[in-house]
Parts: structure tokens; C-alpha cells; sequence
């Protein structure tokens, strides 16, 4: 297991700064998707690139669970809450106002005190800019992780496969086959199991711990990559099957519980752990890891610069969407890097806004 400096683990860095970029690609591509016919040239190319980047959410959520779980570290309450939640929550509140203010800029509106208060009100009622869903979801999971700690700590290897087994059975496979084949009897007897334990993300959180301890054979290790290869390909096939049935775009297997992203999430992690992350050159490792640090910051402030695209008439459609998606996604991400290291810089602010 490569390790950077300070003890950082490289496989990680590394797929912090994949994940983010898989983020933006996925929302320049997504972006588009709907307003262009369906199984058309240019929805079947953005088809490709969003369904092909759905395993960055679910990886993110893996790589706060495989640091944040380890029994190993300690993590008081007072850690918990002060230096994890609280750094979310003023995130959340803060970049919720930026691109209130900013859409409001964009739109030509005056500033006023009303307006103000309205972007406040869309907060206190939950009314988020799109991509900041993720903030609320991952407080949610550092608030039980001093259970979930629990769990691991005492958990055998064969406690987590049969806690995984639930997790797919009825936060994955199930849901997935009655939203493409609804069955009134199946969805009442799972509303009445009251399975929560294993719903959300949670099981992707623990997941992200299992894989960082415990070691994979070799067959496992290619047996998941080809899940991986077939849940890619199941993902881009099936959407355009299910739209071409619907006659309208049908993104359910585009869902972060949807088994063939989740089968991509797990083969793009054990890509990292075990193919990608063994570099020992230090200048790589120290330029990863400078990176990394800032890609929470790139995730928050990256749509400002999509926006910026839209208001001036730029889009995945602007040119051949083949080129177009890659080449803009690189340009949001570069910049969105450069903002969020400017803002890192801020004192004592910094931190708590990337």
C-alpha cells in the first residue's frame, strides 16, 4: 500500500483528483443530455461520458468512510464535530449564498436586502444549488459514524459480507428492478422489512474501510474489474434501451444505487488501491497530494464556471460534443483548481470554504 507524505496514502490522492474531475464531466455531459433528441449523435456521446463518470459520487462517499471508520485513528466527539461537521455545515452555508449571489449576477438582478433573504430562506428550506446535495447527505453519515466505528471494530469478514449482501439486495438490486418493472406486492413488503440500516449510503461508506483493510485475492481483484467493465457497459446500453422504450430520456440506471454503478465504483477503487497508487517518486506524490487538498474546494466551486459557459452561450453543443465534453471539462476543472487554491490561502477562512 503506497503511502505519501506525512502518511498519506497515494492510491487516495490519486482518486480524489479522479473522482473530482469524473464530477465535472459528468455535469457538463448531464447538462446537455436532455435537450437534445433522444439516441440523437450528441445524446448517445453525452450518454457515454455521464454514464461512464457515475462512480465518482459513490467513490467520495468510499473515501470519507476508509479514514474516517478506521478504529485505528482515533476521533473524539469533539474532533467530529468541530473540525468534520462544522466544516461542511459553513461550506454549505456559505457556497449556498455564492451561487445565490452569483445567479442573481449572472440574471442582471439588483442586490437588494429581500433578495438576500430569499437565498437564506431557500437554505433554511433545503432548496440547495444542485451539486451541494452532497453536503447534507455526508453530515448525515459523519453523525452516525461513532456507531459505525462500533461496527467495524467489532465486525469478522464475514460480518461485512453479509452486512454488503443487504446493502445490494435492498439499496441496489431491488430498487433498480421496480423502478424499470414495478410490482405494488414487492415494493409493500420491503416498505414493511424496515431494512434502513443498509439504505442510503451507508454501505458505501463502510465499504470504502473494507477495501482499504482487508486485501483482495487476485481472482476477486479481476472478477471486479470485469464487473466493473460490464457495469459500465450495462450502464451507457441499458439507459439508451430504457429511453428508446420510454421515448423520453430514462436515467434510472444512472442512479449512485444502481448495481452497475456500483459495480464501476468498486472496480475504479481497486484500480487505484492496487494498479494506480504505487508510485514512490516524491515530487509526484507532494504534487498529488497539493491537489488533492484543494479537491473539495474544486467540487464547490467548479459550477460557478458551468454557469459562466451557459450565461455566454457556451455548451457541449458548441462543437462536436466528442471533443467538446473532455475539452470543457478540463477548462472548468483548471479553473476551478486555480479558485479554490487562491481561496485555501485565506487565513483561518480557508480551510472551512475548500
Amino acid at each position: 500500500m503506497a503511502r505519501g507524505e506525512g502518511g498519506r496514502l497515494v492510491y487516495a490522492d490519486l482518486l480524489r483528483v479522479a473522482a473530482t474531475l469524473a464530477v465535472v464531466i459528468l455535469h457538463l455531459s448531464g447538462g446537455w443530455i436532455s435537450e437534445v433528441p433522444v439516441a440523437s449523435g450528441a445524446w448517445r456521446v453525452f450518454n457515454v461520458y455521464d454514464g461512464l463518470t457515475r462512480w465518482c459520487v459513490p467513490v467520495f462517499v468510499m473515501l470519507s468512510g476508509m479514514f474516517l471508520l478506521d478504529p485505528k485513528k482515533s476521533l473524539s466527539y469533539r474532533s467530529l464535530f468541530f473540525r468534520q461537521i462544522l466544516r461542511i455545515v459553513v461550506a454549505l452555508v456559505v457556497w449556498s449564498v455564492v451561487y445565490g449571489l452569483f445567479a442573481l449576477f449572472l440574471n442582471g438582478t439588483p442586490l437588494t436586502l429581500s433578495a438576500l433573504m430569499q437565498i437564506l430562506r431557500e437554505l433554511v428550506w433545503g432548496k440547495l444549488h444542485y451539486h451541494l446535495w452532497f453536503l447534507p447527505m455526508i453530515v448525515g453519515l459523519y453523525l452516525v459514524t461513532p456507531f459505525l466505528r462500533a461496527f467495524v471494530r467489532g465486525a469478522s469478514r464475514s460480518d461485512f459480507h453479509f452486512f454488503f449482501l443487504l446493502v445490494f439486495v435492498f439499496a441496489m438490486l431491488l430498487p433498480t428492478l421496480l423502478r424499470i418493472r414495478p410490482s405494488a406486492t414487492l415494493s409493500t413488503w420491503m416498505d414493511k422489512l424496515q431494512l434502513e440500516l443498509v439504505l442510503g449510503y451507508t454501505g458505501y461508506y463502510v465499504l470504502g474501510y473494507y477495501l482499504k483493510t482487508y486485501t483482495l485475492g487476485r481472482i476477486t481483484e479481476l472478477l471486479l474489474y470485469l464487473l466493473g467493465l460490464l457495469g459500465g457497459a450495462v450502464t451507457v446500453w441499458g439507459t439508451e434501451w430504457l429511453s428508446l422504450r420510454s421515448g423520453s430520456s430514462d436515467f434510472t440506471l444512472y442512479s449512485y444505487f444502481s448495481p452497475t454503478v456500483c459495480a464501476m465504483a468498486v472496480a475504479v477503487f481497486v484500480l487505484f488501491r492496487y494498479l494506480l497508487g504505487m508510485s514512490d517518486e516524491r515530487s509526484r506524490r507532494q504534487q498529488m497530494a497539493g491537489l488533492s487538498a484543494i479537491t473539495f474546494g474544486i467540487y464547490l466551486c467548479h459550477d460557478l464556471f458551468i454557469m459562466l459557459l451557459r450565461h455566454f452561450g457556451i455548451s457541449t453543443l458548441s462543437f462536436a460534443p466528442v471533443a467538446a465534453v473532455p475539452a470543457l471539462s478540463l477548462l472548468v476543472f483548471l479553473c476551478a483548481a486555480v479558485l479554490a487554491w487562491l481561496l485555501s490561502k485565506i487565513p483561518a477562512v480557508g480551510r472551512f470554504i475548500t
